[in-house]
């Protein structure tokens, strides 16, 4: 081998060399770029979570509502079960929204009907009929929005 030949052989082992370190650079990076998304993903679902606490701390439904008014959502409940009786057929208690749009105009009804008589003819009380009202409004203004 001349040494041309030889100088040749060199440069192309150096080169290849250069390469092959810039390609374990780029498997290095690349490594790098991964493991950031996967750190980053999992930042990001541990923000989420907490976020989901502080929503769910932020609704106190038992301490909040369920023991400021068990008595009236007691009342509500009878009132559902009635309307289970009248409205649909089952022992299942469902709620059909197709069959009222009037909630609004019915809690103001059973509202003026409870200043004659708080009790309907059904034997559930008028606030109670009110207050499913005002549920079943809500509930839908929710659900809309």
């Amino acid at each position: 081998m001349n040494s041309l030949e030889k100088h040749l052989e060199k440069e192309l082992e150096l080169e290849i060399k250069k390469k092959l370190k810039k390609k374990e650079e780029m498997n290095s990076l690349e490594k790098l770029l991964e493991i950031t998304k996967t750190f980053n993903k999992k930042l990001e679902r541990s923000k989420q979570k907490e976020e989901q606490k502080d929503d769910r701390k932020g609704m106190p439904v038992y301490s909040g509502v369920l023991t400021y008014f068990p008595d009236a959502l007691k009342e509500v409940a009878k009132c559902s079960l009635a309307g289970q009786k009248q409205h649909n057929q089952g022992d299942k208690l469902y709620w059909d929204k197709n069959k009222s749009f009037d909630n609004e105009d019915a809690l103001v009804r059973h509202l003026i009907d409870h200043s004659k008589n708080p009790v309907d003819e059904d034997g559930v009380l008028h606030l109670a009929k009110v207050s499913w009202r005002a549920l079943a409004s809500l509930q839908i203004y929710l659900e809309n929005r």
